[in-house]
């Protein structure tokens, strides 16, 4: 059995994980943390990090930013390996994660889906074929989600701007908006759109647009339950996990 903590417990994607944690019997909610009430949960919810005074099997983090610090600092001083799926870090952020990882077990992913890291796969061999072609393909990536999604871009569109960054022939250079841009594109951008609107779960759809053709590469989220479970899984593979950086592919590769 793998007790988790779950941070972020009051928001929409707390109360999906509790539901699908209810439903199995491998792992279980040892208590969670959150500024704000949980609601009627049957574990005790910590305000703080700073309040948990024992240890458990791994964290799964969908929360706020500003609980980073509190987060991490837990993980490392007790040796609890952290699954952290939160969005809108800075990059200061990032590195304290990485530097983390050096004493524990940090798994951390801009998007939990199965699918979306099969799109990332997809769009990394997309990318290296055109480049073996001539490389002739503009790149767009276009990410859609609710309305009360606070960061933007999404971090999912990042991490898919990121990995084909990374197989690229040349070096890309983001551009989220062109309004400002009284130019023709340039060969090494990539172009990063977000909309906001209604009750969108989550959209993401790269285009690769050449001469005379257009290649689109898309997933849809139509709940919150997809991330849920691949958190969980993630919580679960992540017990016992020594330090360093894990992210789905390691998952994917057992």
């Amino acid at each position: 059995m793998t007790k988790v903590v779950l941070s972020g417990c009051s928001g929409k994607m707390g109360h999906a994980i509790v539901k699908s944690i209810a439903e199995r019997n491998d792992v279980e909610v040892a208590c969670g943390v959150d500024a704000f009430d949980c609601g009627d949960y049957d574990f005790t919810v910590f305000k703080s990090f700073d309040d948990i005074t024992e240890k458990y099997d791994a964290i799964i983090d969908f929360s706020n930013p500003a609980v980073l610090d509190s987060l991490l600092n837990y993980a490392s001083s007790n040796s609890v390996p952290a699954v952290i799926c939160t969005t809108g870090y800075s990059e200061e952020q990032v590195e304290a994660i990485k530097s983390a990882s050096e004493k524990v077990g940090i798994f951390y992913s801009g998007n939990m889906s199965l699918g979306i890291n099969l799109m990332v796969e997809l769009c990394k061999l997309a990318t290296k074929v055109f480049a073996n072609h001539g490389d002739n393909f503009d790149i767009e990536v276009i990410e859609k989600h609710h309305n009360l999604k606070l960061d933007a871009p999404s971090g999912t569109a990042l991490m898919i701007a990121d990995a084909i960054s990374d197989v690229a022939p040349n070096e890309k250079q983001y551009v989220y908006d062109r309004h400002a841009y009284r130019k023709k594109r340039d060969k090494n951008e990539i172009g990063i759109h977000s909309i906001r609107g209604g009750t969108i779960v989550g959209e993401h759809e790269v285009i690769f647009a050449g001469h005379d053709e257009v290649i689109s590469i898309k997933h849809e989220a139509h709940s919150k339950e997809v991330f849920a479970v691949g958190s969980i899984n993630a919580a679960v593979f992540m017990k016992n996990k020594q330090s360093g950086m894990y992210d789905m592919s390691d998952l994917l590769a057992e």
